[in-house]
Formats: structure tokens, sequence, C-alpha cells
């Protein structure tokens, strides 16, 4: 069954079109010696006036703003690094996404640098491609020993520097999570496997790591780039220009 979303759209006479969607539903609106009023429920409300923003006949809200970055679209695919903000506060990034890639930004992500808001854009917390660089096979494990908060998997070679406390590990062809190393030695890792979901990996199967996806990303690759940005402030909130620096992808 469809359900019905109720918004409220305005027109713009500059730009001949239907720019914003608004998630409050009045019953009548009106514009009167340069100010806004609306109508609700038999009561009359003046709009940007009131201390209280993000809040409508008595509902806390959020404000929405998505657009797309599509320089020179479907002629190179590009690798979107940062996103900046023109704003007096920063924003949360909900959702970003390409035809390649996904990530998303808490607003504490964002760092006040000369006047504007700064991240480097990052992929979604647990998000895994094998394709990346972030994949490591560490070979096969020859011993497999400990209970599953201190799963210990040996190797025959030395594991070398590759390897990082705070890593993913994974087993079988069909990488299943295992859990995160908690410790290692040359040729061996402990891994924290208490998760009833995990895979607790055997003899013989073969071993994968994952470096963090947040820490570890480098932008997002894709013919363009779109993002969602959100803010739940109640204080008054200004964005003026969204920004990204924008290089071509070269694999």
């Amino acid at each position: 069954m469809a359900i019905e979303t109720l918004q409220t759209l305005s027109y713009s006479d500059g730009s001949k079109g239907w720019p914003s969607f608004y998630t409050y539903y009045p019953d009548y609106m009106i514009g009167m010696n340069s100010f806004f009023y609306s109508f609700k429920g038999g009561n009359l409300f003046r709009h940007n006036t009131n201390t209280l923003r993000n809040n409508y006949y008595g509902v806390q809200g959020i404000s929405t703003i998505t657009s797309v970055f599509n320089p020179k679209p479907t002629l190179d695919i590009k690798l979107f690094k940062t996103l900046s903000l023109e704003s007096d506060d920063s924003w949360a990034v909900t959702n970003l996404s390409t035809d390649l890639n996904n990530g998303s930004m808490a607003s504490a992500y964002f760092e006040r640098k000369e006047g504007e808001w700064f991240t480097f854009i990052r992929s979604n917390a647990n998000t895994v491609n094998w394709n990346f660089r972030s994949a490591n096979g560490l070979g096969s494990a020859t011993a497999v020993t400990g209970a599953a908060v201190a799963t210990v998997i040996t190797f025959t070679e030395p594991l070398g520097s590759i390897l990082s406390i705070g890593d993913a590990i994974y087993a079988k062809t069909n990488p299943e999570l295992v859990g995160i190393i908690t410790s290692m030695t040359a040729t061996t890792i402990t891994v924290d496997a208490s998760d009833p979901a995990a895979y607790i990996p055997v003899q013989g199967d073969f071993i994968v790591s994952y470096k963090n996806s947040v820490a570890e990303s480098h932008g997002v690759l894709g013919y363009y780039m779109e993002f969602t940005l959100t803010n739940s402030n109640t204080s008054p909130v200004e964005l003026f220009s969204v920004g990204s620096d924008i290089m071509k992808s070269y694999p």
C-alpha cells in the first residue's frame, strides 16, 4: 500500500520552476508587508522570525538539501576528494553517492578552515569492496586456536608490516567476517570473534584482512556525485555554497 506524503512546493518567478520542497503543510499561505504568513488549524503563523528554527506548527524537524556535482558528464571518471561548505555552521552528509561508490560524513568530521567547513570524503563504515587496496590476502591458516574472544590464527610465513591492530579479518573463498585484530606477532594474529554472527575459521581457510573503511577512505569515484546535507539546529544557520576538490581518475 502506498503511503501518501504531503509536501509544500515553492515556485520561483526568476527560475520559472519549482526549486524547493517543504515538509510542513499549511492550510493557506500569503506574503504581506515583507513577511511570509501561513495558517494551520485556524492559527496564524509568521515565518522566519522565531528563535526556534526547524520548528513548524510545534513539530521539530530538520533542514535537508540534496544536490549534485556533475562536471564533464560521462566523459571522465572523477575522484571526488573533499567537501567544503561556505556556511556559518557544519552540516551532516547523510548520503553521498556516485554511480560507483557510497559514503557519508557526520557533522563532527568537518573542520573550520579559512572561514569554510572542510572535510575529506569518507566511505561508509563497514563498507567492503574487494577491488580496493584496503583488502589484502594473508594466506591459508595453518592452525586456529583459543576462545572466540581471542581466536589465534597461525600462518606459515611472516605477515610483514601490512597488518594493523583494528583491521577486520575475513575467511573462506566467499569471505565471511571473523572479527577485529586485537594483537599480533610475526606469524599469528589474535582476533575478537565473539560476535554471535562471526565465522570461526578452521585450518586451511584462506584469510583476508580489510582496513577500516572510514580511516582508509581516499574519496569516491564516479561520473557524478550526489549528496544530501542535513541540519537539525534550532538556531539560524545559513548555507551559501558547497564545493569539492575533483580530479580525473587514472586507473
